[in-house]
């Protein structure tokens, strides 16, 4: 699976010509004259006609006074401007025309935005090999960019024979080859590649990883079990929440499944989750090394209670399981899931047409919706889990198997809450890298 995440901008500056300069061009006002009904004498004409001539006047200065753009003669013959014309009483003046205003600049180009650090982790399972590339954003949080998942089973068999089987080298190889290029095609600030149970326990585990400098060009480190607890508590730190008084978190994997206990009623909580692990172990077994010994595609309720019981035997053996006794009945306190197995019950349970990371990260499942959902998985045979889209083919032989050590965790700490994380050692090793470079130092926005 493949997450992808431009923006261009062309500048053109407009701006308004100046308005055109009004002009105007000496005009003569015609008058009519108003015919008598009697006939008059020449003087008498002569006195209409000096009358008639200064109403004609009259009128002229009335259109001046309206405002009209009346030029006249003077007595030197030159072109004069038309006087300002008065405004007649009660009514407003006329407004002035507006002077041409620019018009504001189109697409001024922006300032370039500082680039942002990139950070990348990879982490090899036992049964999967994921990548991450991811920018900051707010403090505590980042962005990712890239992304790159793909099942290889490279624990395959090793519980058997003690060694990676070629075949499962071969998938892993070339997986992290595509990784490899994603990782090439980009200016990273950081990585950290890690590798887990199965190269930690297989005898040919170093050898393996050699070859995979050789052949992808990334050296991969073997990480111990308390590095792999650390790292899963630092990836779901956004999901406790700031009521809790206890978390019990665990990551069933391939071939080992790490658990954590989390207590935060002691001091002041700190923005680290892990700083408040007061106990943790790594079990041994894992999805892929359960199923494979007690069979993954028919599991019979017997077949079932039998995988219960051998990991409910190993945490027996965790001496610090009860550091968390003086919080398991209060209702601040849950469950905190991240693997496959539990992300896979809350597909089923949310009856997803396909997975959907956006509705599973995050879900909140009470006991009794555990519960049925674990019972379902039991009642299907393989074809029916092959069947639905939240498991299908790649995980239909060892969803139940993770059901087991589900259930085993449960035995050990009872709540009445489950919540489902659909991240884990990517998000805790992007979480710590990006703190120790100092990208969320305070500056008010979140970052340096």
């Amino acid at each position: 699976m493949e997450d992808h995440d431009t923006g261009a901008g062309a500048s053109a500056v407009g701006m308004s010509g100046a308005s055109p300069t009004e002009s105007g061009s000496p005009s003569t006002g015609r008058f009519s004259r108003h015919a008598g009904a009697h006939v008059r004498h020449a003087d008498q004409r002569h006195a209409d006609n000096q009358g008639e001539n200064q109403k004609g006047k009259t009128r002229k200065r009335r259109k001046r006074r309206r405002g009209r753009k009346v030029f006249a003669r003077d007595g030197n013959g030159v072109i004069a401007p038309p006087a300002p014309a008065a405004t007649p009483a009660g009514r407003p003046p006329d407004p002035a025309p507006p002077s041409p205003q620019p018009r504001p600049a189109q697409n001024v180009p922006r300032r370039p935005q500082p680039e942002l650090p990139v950070f990348a982790a990879l982490d090899l399972g036992t049964n999967n090999c994921r990548l991450l590339v991811a920018v900051p954003g707010r403090h505590g949080q980042f962005r990712v960019i890239d992304a790159f998942s793909r099942i290889v089973r490279l624990g395959e068999g090793l519980s058997a024979s003690g060694r990676l089987g070629r075949a499962a080298m071969d998938r892993a190889v070339e997986a992290l080859k595509i990784c490899g290029e994603k990782l090439r095609n980009r200016k990273i600030r950081k990585a950290r590649l890690i590798a887990t149970e199965a190269c930690r326990s297989a005898e040919n585990g170093v050898e393996f990883l050699e070859r995979v400098e050789r052949e992808a060009g990334l050296k991969l480190e073997i990480i111990d079990r308390q590095t792999e607890a650390r790292l899963a508590v630092s990836g779901c730190g956004s999901l406790v929440e700031r009521d809790t008084r206890g978390v019990v978190l665990f990551d069933i994997g391939g071939g080992s499944s790490e658990i954590a206990l989390i207590d935060l009623t002691r001091g002041q909580r700190s923005p680290r989750l892990a700083n408040h692990i007061v106990s943790w172990t790594s079990l041994p077994v894992g999805v892929v090394s359960l199923a494979e010994r007690f069979g993954g595609r028919t599991v019979t309720r017997e077949t079932f209670t039998a995988m219960v019981d051998d990991v409910a035997v190993r945490l027996k053996a965790f001496d610090g399981r009860d550091r968390l006794a003086h919080v398991l009945a209060s209702p601040q306190f849950h469950l905190l899931g991240t693997s496959g197995t539990v992300t896979t019950l809350a597909g089923v349970h949310l009856d997803l047409e396909r997975y959907d990371r956006r509705r599973v990260d995050g879900l909140w499942m009470d006991r009794t919706s555990v519960d049925r959902m674990i019972e379902k998985l039991i009642g299907w045979d393989f074809h029916q889990r092959v069947a639905n889209p939240c498991i299908g083919a790649d995980r239909a032989d060892l969803v139940l198997a993770g059901c087991a050590i589900l259930e085993a965790i449960r035995g050990v700490w009872p709540s009445e809450r489950l919540r489902v994380a659909d991240r884990g050692l990517r998000e805790g090793i992007l979480s710590e890298l990006m703190a120790d470079d100092g990208v969320w130092r305070h500056d008010g926005r979140g970052r340096t």
